[in-house]
């Protein structure tokens, strides 16, 4: 997973990361992101094409990655959720 977030970083001309996202309210949605940088070796700072901002993700919390071609999206993009939230 680490290796197609950094390929994507090495191109953020023509890639871009296609997730699933659980967040801390444990709410699952699915997310297309512009990986920016690593913080540390579990984070990376990612432009969400969704939200239309720099947001942080914990790589544990990050399922089924894949790489997409970065022109079949324009922002902003749906954020689907995937999951019902926690109440």
């Amino acid at each position: 997973m680490k290796n197609l977030i950094a390929q994507a970083m090495q191109d953020p001309d023509n890639l871009v990361i296609e997730l699933q996202y659980t967040d801390r309210k444990k709410q699952k949605t699915q997310r297309i992101v512009s990986p920016i940088r690593f913080l540390s070796p579990d984070r990376f700072m990612a432009l969400c094409l969704c939200r239309e901002e720099p947001r942080i993700f914990t790589i544990g919390h990050c399922h089924n990655v894949s790489l997409k071609p970065a022109w079949d999206y324009l922002m902003p993009v749906e954020m689907v959720v995937v999951g019902p939230s926690a109440a």
